[in-house]
């Protein structure tokens, strides 16, 4: 894991550094959710901020990609040097994307360096129950292919900074768990 690159110049009482807070998790486990309340704290906190959902970013930065592995490992690097672009320049970029394949979200790891990950965990009995859209019956009927989770793999992180147990733990349980490391890895110090 690379060290983080901390600009003692910019981080100072009231200001931050850019960094990466990456979501990761299966559809429905909390990623959307939790990725606006810490937007909006970070906002209100006066950070520069920007939230790169997986669904808007399909309908315009990745717009005509399929789910084929490939396709999926190209969303992921593109909103990875998205990530990288508002890191470097001193903003807190914050990713909610499945982002399925272990090696792909190493790979983005690297290039960006200050980078938290952050894994909503759910068990699938859960997510199906919370599917509104019915979306997890239609894919273990088989109705719907290459579906993650269920007729796609999903690879767990393996070394994640922050786990959220999001079907034991409340949101705002779990957003002050982040924003709790994120404070402990001296990346932000608002209150």
């Amino acid at each position: 894991m690379p060290e983080f690159r901390l600009d003692p110049a910019a981080h100072r009482d009231g200001f931050h550094q850019g960094f990466t807070l990456w979501f990761t998790g299966l559809s429905g486990s909390g990623k959307s959710t939790l990725s606006s309340m810490l937007h909006e704290r970070l906002k209100a906190a006066g950070a520069r901020v920007e939230l790169l959902d997986g669904d808007v970013v399909r309908t315009n930065l990745s717009k005509g990609l399929g789910f084929s592995k490939e396709d999926r490992d190209t969303n992921i690097r593109r909103i990875g040097f998205v990530c990288e672009l508002l890191s470097r320049n001193g903003v807190i970029a914050i990713a909610a994307a499945i982002s399925p394949y272990r090696e792909i979200r190493r790979e983005v790891r690297r290039k960006i360096g200050n980078f938290v990950e952050v894994y909503c965990s759910c068990p699938l009995e859960v997510l199906v129950q919370r599917d509104v859209k019915g979306l997890y019956r239609k894919a273990l009927a088989g109705e719907i292919p290459q579906f993650t989770g269920v007729s796609d793999p999903y690879e767990e992180p393996e070394h994640p900074e922050v786990i959220c147990y999001t079907d034991r733990e409340t949101p705002e349980a779990s957003a002050a768990k982040i924003w709790a490391k994120l404070k402990e890895m001296r990346l932000i110090d608002f209150e």
